[in-house]
């Protein structure tokens, strides 16, 4: 082509900065891509007296689409066309060198996109790359349909393309804003429910909804990992019909997007899930997904689950894991908060609890009552369907002591199995540490065996030791799952309560064990000097008393003072024998030990300086310290009546009820009486309390005084725990 004259080459100059003004005009202006693009086309071709024009983009999957053609003589490629790349074409040589390229006469060129060129009958074609940001975009062609296009059209094009590419980035620089815009108004709209503590159901379904519109992905899920290898939906959202079931529980494995992120704890992409594997990938086509990507979700630095969108089209944009961990911040911060919430609740349950069974050890309720407030509380707080507290025998068993169940009947209060094998008593009663075991079929021994009756699939038990000897243990059982990790901790704050609780009873009953030897040797005492009285000081004096008459009798004739005088030695002497003899019974009444309580009561009543009327309803031998402690009882109150109450009458009941003695004395004095107020009462209350009893005493002023006195008979002490 012969070269152009000067003029008609500055007309040309002038010419090509007026298409390039006008262009630049509309990039300026923000016009959208489409607009520039037909512009461009049109504008280059009739600057450089081409026949046809185009603009086209490279995409991902190696083809090229059209946005924009010109033709000054006829059909061009219609907007939206694709093609594959590849042969020998203008567009596959510029895609692959990443500089200008062109094609002379197309009838050597192959491929594809050769052959569509030739359906246009264009004869030569020139292209020139498009680069946004230094990255190839896509191709400008111009051609003809006579001869080659001139040797400068490349670098003529090349102006064109730029302003093409300035136009590319502006508008991907407004795609991105609005984006960011959508994308940060998105998160706002979660971050408020978050603020606000929405519950985590409704902020993953919020979740799932804003990440899936702001992607323009088909299907999102929030994704829980559990301890047993599976993941559980918790939050699921589709654009294109039913979402995953919240609650559906698969197991993971294979090579898919939720086991890749738990297994790398990283952010997961697969882009054509047709290569895919595992149970996950089957569920993943069986909504027609073809492509997804995931990020982890994780809690104080602990992966809790996964966040997960998906195409049905295909590949999501690679900003995708950066946009996705986003909202899966927010989503754990919801979880977190959450958890914060539950915990914070249920430290304040715990601890209500454990006030409830506190104030029980405070008030010395007794240990039968503490144990089984402690095992209701712990199954309650704890939300197992079993617990129970177990005692461990000197005979190498375990007896049920305190039981309770939320879902049906609870182990029998006094139930015994045999340790050994493997199982949470044998195991503690081995090592005195906390043990669990979250799958009891494989448990063993004839405690697993009774556990298994209740249908318990998980258990925790934890030692219950009372001043540094193990005592017991505690267990709470669960039917359906493992218990939580923190189970053991909590647990252990009742068993310490339970301990207090044991060793509180334990001292107690020491006491009143030690209490009840005094009381014995105290009697035991008093019944060995009654003996020692009777044989021997008592026997003394009646030999004296005969001796003494013995020598009055042989006083000779006259001697009238001496016989007077041995007389009145022995009228004194009687009267210290039967001295002695009251001191004796008031040690130890013979007719107590001898008939038993009924008979001594009667004596009692027929002695008292006040009239008093007996109803006795005993008709056996009770144990010796039963006896005495109602002996004196009954003794004390009618002397009392007596000496303090000025008294007319006095009314005594004695009965045995389901192995309680019950002994009353009521008498019509002038009351006021206290226990504090002398020491016989006092001394009658620590006896009656050192047998296991106790002594209620009520003396209204001018009303009289009622005594009551209780008594067990069974054991006549502290009952054992």
């Amino acid at each position: 082509m012969a070269a152009l004259p000067e003029r008609a080459r500055d007309d040309r100059i002038a010419g090509e900065q007026a298409a390039l003004r006008r262009v630049a005009t509309l990039v300026a202006r923000g016009t959208a891509p489409e607009e520039v693009f037909a512009a461009i086309t049109e504008e280059a071709a009739r600057v450089l007296g081409a026949s046809y024009a185009s603009m086209a983009r490279y995409d991902p999957d190696g083809t090229r689409t059209m946005l924009a053609a010109w033709s000054g003589t006829g059909p061009t490629f219609p907007v939206g066309t694709r093609e594959r790349l590849g042969g020998r074409n203008m567009p596959t040589l510029v895609f692959e060198t990443g500089t200008a390229a062109r094609i002379d006469d197309h009838r050597d060129a192959t491929g594809p996109i050769a052959a569509a060129v030739r359906e246009l009958g264009l004869h030569a074609v020139v292209g020139v790359p498009v680069k946004v940001e230094g990255r190839l975009w896509g191709v400008m062609a111009v051609g003809s349909q006579v001869e080659p296009l001139p040797a400068g059209t490349e670098a003529h094009l090349a102006g064109f393309t730029e302003l093409a590419a300035t136009a590319i980035a502006n508008a991907q620089a407004r795609v991105e804003l609005r984006g960011a815009a959508e994308e940060q108004a998105a998160l706002r709209r979660v971050a408020t429910l978050v603020a606000r503590g929405a519950s985590p159901e409704e902020v993953f379904a919020a979740v799932t909804e804003e990440a899936g519109r702001l992607l323009g992905a088909d299907h999102t899920v929030v994704a829980r990992y559990d301890r047993d290898a599976a993941r559980t939906v918790v939050g699921s959202w589709s654009s294109t019909g039913p979402a995953f079931p919240v609650g559906r529980r698969i197991r993971l494995g294979g090579r898919n997007v939720p086991t890749l992120v738990f297994q790398t704890h990283q952010t997961a992409r697969i882009d054509d899930y047709r290569a895919a594997s595992g149970p996950v990938a089957e569920a993943v086509r069986e909504f027609g997904l073809r492509a997804t990507v995931g990020a982890p979700v994780s809690i104080e630095g602990a992966l809790w689950g996964v966040m997960i969108a998906g195409s049905r089209a295909g590949p999501l944009p690679a900003s995708s894991e950066a946009r996705l961990a986003g909202f899966t911040e927010l989503a754990a911060t919801a979880i977190a908060n959450a958890q914060a919430r539950v915990e914070l609740r249920g430290f304040a349950d715990e601890q209500a609890a454990l006030r409830r069974v506190a104030t029980l050890v405070a008030r010395a309720a007794p240990p039968a009552e503490v144990l089984t407030a402690v095992t209701e509380e712990a199954g309650r707080l704890l939300r197992a369907d079993y617990a129970s507290m177990n005692r461990y025998g000197p005979d190498g068993a375990i007896t049920v002591v305190a039981s309770w169940s939320g879902t049906g009947p609870a182990f029998r209060i006094g139930a015994q199995a045999r340790l050994g094998g493997r199982n949470l008593h044998t195991m503690i009663f081995e090592t005195s540490q906390p043990a669990r075991i979250d799958d009891y079929t494989s448990a063993s021994g004839s405690v697993a065996r009774a556990a298994n009756e209740f249908g318990l699939r998980a258990a925790v038990a934890v030692p219950v030791s009372a001043e540094g000897r193990l005592w017991g243990a505690m267990m709470v059982g669960s039917r359906a799952k493992p218990l939580p990790p923190e189970t053991e901790t909590r647990l252990a704050g009742f068993t310490e309560l339970a301990a207090t609780a044991i060793a509180n009873a334990e001292a107690q009953t020491a006491l009143t064990a030690s209490r009840a030897r005094i009381v014995a040797t105290a009697d035991a005492t008093r019944r060995r000097i009654e003996r020692d009285l009777h044989d021997g000081a008592q026997q003394r004096l009646v030999s004296f008393a005969l001796d003494l008459r013995a020598a009055r009798e042989s006083a000779p004739p006259g001697a009238g003072d001496v016989r007077h005088r041995l007389d009145d030695l022995a009228s004194g002497l009687d009267g210290v024998l039967e001295e002695l003899r009251e001191i004796a019974r008031g040690l130890h009444p013979a007719v107590l030990a001898d008939g038993g309580l009924p008979p001594a009561l009667k004596t009692l009543a027929r002695r008292s300086p006040v009239p008093a009327q007996l109803d006795i309803e005993v008709d056996r031998r009770l144990p010796v310290q039963v006896e005495s402690a109602a002996y004196y009882s009954v003794a004390e109150a009618l002397t009392n009546a007596a000496k303090h109450a000025h008294a007319t009458t006095a009314d005594i009941q004695a009965s045995e009820i389901e192995g309680i003695l019950h002994v009353r004395v009521r008498d019509n004095g002038r009351g006021g009486a206290d226990f504090s107020k002398g020491s016989g009462l006092l001394g009658l209350k620590d006896r009656a309390e050192a047998l296991g009893g106790h002594v209620l005493l009520h003396s209204p002023a001018g009303a009289g005084t009622t005594l009551e006195v209780t008594l067990p008979i069974d054991d006549a002490g502290p009952r054992e725990l």
